[in-house]
This record gives C-alpha cells, sequence and structure tokens, in this order.
C-alpha cells in the first residue's frame, strides 16, 4: 500500500508540477497587475462587508469557511516538515507560492462565483461548476468532482484526524482511539447540520484559534527577538543555495516549499472556489478578492508563526536526500508538530505540548468540517436533478469512518494518502483555470471601473460578453447594502 501511494505521489508531485503551480501563479499575478498588491485595502474592507441570505452565507462567513479549510494542521505539522526535509530556506519558497498564488486564489475563487447555481435552495460552486459551463467539459468537470469526492472524504481527513490524535496523545496521554469517537460525534454533529452550521462554527472557531496561535508566536519572537537578523538571513540564504550547510538541498526547499505551501493555502488547489460560491456578494471579484487575502492569512500569518517559533528556538532537524542530518538539535525526534512543542516549552516550561495539542485540535478539526463542505458539493454537482438524500447520507458515514481510521493509523501514510488526493485536484484545476482565465480578468476590470466610478460594482454579466453565468442573468437581485451616507450614486439590479 505505502509503495503504491509512495509511487502515485512521485508522478503527481514531480518537478513539473511544482514548477507549474510557480509559473501559473506568476502568469495570473501579470495578468492581474500584481493584484494582491493594488488591492490588499479592498481585500480587507470586503471581509466584513455582506449579509448572509436563506441561499447564501456572508463574505465573512465564507473567508472563514474557506480558511477552515486552509488553516489545518498543515501550517504546524506541514510548516515543521518543509524545514525537515528542505532546510529553513522552504520557508521563503512557502512565502513565494502565498504570495502569486493568491491571484491564483483570486482567478478560481471570481470563476466559482461567476458560475455558480442555485441548488436545493442553497448556492454551489467550484471547479465542477465552472468547468462545465465555462468550458463546456461535462465530463472534465465530473472527473473533477469525483477526484474532489475522493479527496475530501476519504483520502485527507486522515492526515488533520491523525495530527489531532497524536497531539492530544502526547499532550495529555488521550488514546488515539478515544480522540477518534470524540471527533467523530463531535463533527458528526456538525456536518448533520448543513452548510449553515458549519460557517457558524468556522466564522468563531477560526477567528479564535488564528489570532492566539499567532499572539503567542509574537511571544516567542519577542523573547528570542536578538536571533530576528540571523534568522531571516538563514531563510534567504537557504532559499538561494547561498548557505554552506543548506546549499546541498536547496531543490529540496523549492519542492518542499511549494508542496508543503500549496497544501497548507490551497491556491489554484480547487477546494476555496466551493466556499467562495456560496458567499452572498453583488460581483464575483468581490469575494475573489477576499479569498485572495485568505491566503495571506495562512501562510504569511500562521505558517510564519510556526516558522519563526522554530527557527527562532532553534528547535528543528534537517535531513539531507540521503537521509543523514544537516542540522540535529531535536535528535531523534519526528517532523511535525513536535518541533513547535518543543520550540513553545523553551520559553514557557510545561506549556507547549498542550497549546500545540490544543492548536492542532481547532486548525484541523475545522479543516475537516470544510473537506465535508467540499466533498457534500460535489455531491450534489453530480446527481442534480436526482435525489441525493442517500449519497449525502453515505458521504457522510465515509467522511466519518476515514476521520476515525486516520486518528489511529500512522502518520506517513496518512500524509502520503493526502498527497495523492491533493495532487489530482491540483493537476485538474490547474488546467480548467488557465483555460477559464479570460472571464476572471474581465470581471477583474470591470469591478475595478465601477469601483472608479465610485459605485458599488454590480455585475453583468451579459454586459462583458460571458456566456452560461445563469444565475447573474436569472435570478439575482441587486440589494444595496452600503450605508446611505456613503452612497455616490443609487443604482438597482435585477436579471
Amino acid at each position: 500500500m505505502e509503495q503504491l501511494v509512495g509511487k502515485l505521489n512521485d508522478i503527481l508531485w514531480s518537478q513539473p508540477i511544482i514548477y507549474a503551480c510557480l509559473g501559473i501563479g506568476l502568469l495570473f499575478s501579470i495578468l492581474t497587475r500584481f493584484l494582491q498588491v493594488r488591492h490588499i485595502k479592498d481585500m480587507v474592507k470586503l471581509m466584513f462587508q455582506g449579509k448572509s441570505s436563506d441561499a447564501g452565507v456572508s463574505s465573512f462567513q465564507a473567508l472563514s469557511l474557506a480558511l477552515s479549510g486552509r488553516v489545518g494542521t498543515g501550517n504546524i505539522a506541514g510548516t515543521a516538515t518543509a524545514i525537515a526535509f528542505g532546510g529553513p530556506g522552504a520557508v521563503f519558497w512557502m512565502w513565494t507560492i502565498a504570495f502569486i498564488g493568491a491571484s491564483s486564489a483570486f482567478i478560481e475563487s471570481t470563476l466559482a462565483q461567476i458560475y455558480k447555481v442555485k441548488q436545493d435552495g442553497q448556492y454551489r460552486g467550484g471547479p465542477a461548476y465552472y468547468i462545465e459551463k465555462g468550458i463546456g467539459w461535462k465530463w472534465y468537470g465530473t472527473l473533477f468532482a469525483i477526484a474532489a469526492l475522493l479527496a475530501m472524504s476519504l483520502l485527507m481527513p486522515g492526515i488533520q484526524s491523525n495530527s489531532i490524535a497524536l497531539g492530544l496523545e502526547n499532550a495529555f496521554s488521550i488514546s488515539p482511539t478515544i480522540t477518534a469517537i470524540i471527533l467523530v460525534i463531535l463533527l458528526g454533529v456538525i456536518i448533520f447540520g448543513g452548510v449553515k452550521r458549519i460557517a457558524t462554527v468556522a466564522q468563531y472557531a477560526v477567528p479564535f484559534m488564528a489570532l492566539g496561535y499567532i499572539l503567542l508566536s509574537l511571544i516567542i519572537v519577542a523573547v528570542n527577538i536578538t536571533e530576528l537578523p540571523s534568522v531571516l538571513a538563514l531563510i534567504f540564504k537557504s532559499a538561494f543555495a547561498l548557505d554552506s550547510a543548506f546549499g546541498g538541498i536547496v531543490g529540496l526547499a523549492i519542492s518542499w516549499g511549494v508542496k508543503r505551501g500549496i497544501y497548507s493555502n490551497e491556491a489554484g488547489q480547487g477546494t476555496g472556489p466551493h466556499a467562495a460560491a456560496a458567499a452572498e456578494v453583488s460581483h464575483p471579484a468581490k469575494q475573489g478578492l477576499v479569498q485572495a487575502f485568505s491566503v495571506y492569512i495562512d501562510t504569511l500569518l500562521v505558517c510564519s508563526a510556526t516558522a519563526f517559533m522554530i527557527l527562532f528556538t532553534g528547535m528543528y532537524n534537517t535531513q539531507a536526500a540521503d537521509g543523514t542530518f544537516i542540522v540535529n538539535n531535536l535528535g531523534d525526534v519526528a517532523a511535525g508538530p513536535a518541533y513547535t512543542q518543543a520550540a513553545i516549552e523553551s520559553v514557557i516550561p510545561g506549556f507547549g505540548a498542550g497549546f500545540v495539542a490544543v492548536a492542532l485540535f481547532f486548525f484541523a478539526f475545522t479543516t475537516i468540517m470544510a473537506y465535508y463542505y467540499i466533498a457534500e458539493t460535489n455531491i450534489a454537482y453530480l446527481t442534480r436533478g436526482k435525489s441525493n438524500k442517500w449519497p449525502m447520507i453515505a458521504l457522510k458515514v465515509v467522511l466519518l469512518g476515514a476521520t476515525f481510521y486516520g486518528a489511529v493509523k500512522t502518520a506517513d501514510l496518512a500524509w502520503a494518502l493526502g498527497d495523492v488526493g491533493l495532487g489530482l485536484m491540483v493537476w485538474l484545476n490547474l488546467v480548467a483555470i488557465l483555460i477559464l482565465a479570460k472571464p476572471a480578468l474581465v470581471t477583474l476590470k470591470d469591478y475595478e471601473q465601477q469601483k472608479k466610478q465610485g459605485i458599488d460594482p454590480v455585475f453583468d454579466p451579459v454586459k462583458l460578453g460571458i456566456k452560461n453565468a445563469d444565475y447573474w442573468v436569472n435570478e439575482y437581485e441587486y440589494q444595496d447594502d452600503t450605508p446611505s451616507s456613503t452612497k455616490k450614486n443609487d443604482q438597482t439590479f435585477t436579471s
């Protein structure tokens, strides 16, 4: 089993896909004139605008739902693993893929809004929908939906539950079996409540866990502030083979940094668009910008928090490709949450193991919630026009089973299976967003033109020549939520 999974990963995560992710992100950055810099102010403002409706959620709820998927065990265990096998330079490449990946996140999330549908009383959208409606390849949309369904329900939940179980066992000596049972019960209560309950839990849990984690990292950095120049120098030198110790693994630094960066922030992966489509907004570019900012929150803030805690305290090991240690500060300690625990323990004795276990619980648990929502959306796509009661029940059972199994199996196999699921989705989605870049770019230009006119942007796909955006043509009704004191132009739009 492990050999088969390893061979699949060698194919899915070969050098071409690593450089394709970087190249496509850079291409979109150029085509959007680096919107990730130009529109930062709008990104922040738009997070807190918009209201939920019977069919959709608010921009902030959609952001929280997307972040619950982005901010997971990859932010703790994944960042530590990148440093363990790619050296400190991997952190720079995680930052790089986050910066240029923000443009990819904008493109895919904007497409999700353009081609979303109102199905079973709620908004649905994502790669499968925009592939079929935007490109016209129903077979390809079906292929993505099947890949996403397998990845989200069967292959990837185990990574999250495994990290939770290991953290709680290490910190509180709780049996993985007990942890698995608790996870299944809590998760079952939430996912049987539907997307509204998932979004509600996410909007409170995600900001709480992220802010607490970042705050602790700032304390660790402050205590070791004299290390700041040397740590930053080490990251940049290691990324470009300018450091004598890590110069021989610069290829691994790029590979691990990009792979773990994509796993963490999900830019271009095709997961974020599912949450983006659920948002109630007047223009697709609005939610595209919000989702682009979520990549920054995930990697530039949360992943950096982990990296700085580890590097500032020196609590890490790094191995060369042949298995020999370049750095061995922790002895025989497995790469993962233990690095972060050791970093916190070095500053606050007796606190590290427990804190990381709790952080992992929140990070990973909310990610499994997001996985369920993504899987549910793809079930909805595959069963359109048919009764999906039993497929939805089967999905819940499979995901809960995968969560339980992941909590009690070996970590190496859990990560390997997760990488297979992620790789399948990345390959399929990158091709789709390359083909569909034009509608997203036209939508961005329209948003910018309306902003220059001083009006709240409203989307009219007919005017822009975008076909098959059926929801916006047949069902959307514009509702102005802008306070009257700030309005510059009254407008209504009904299609």
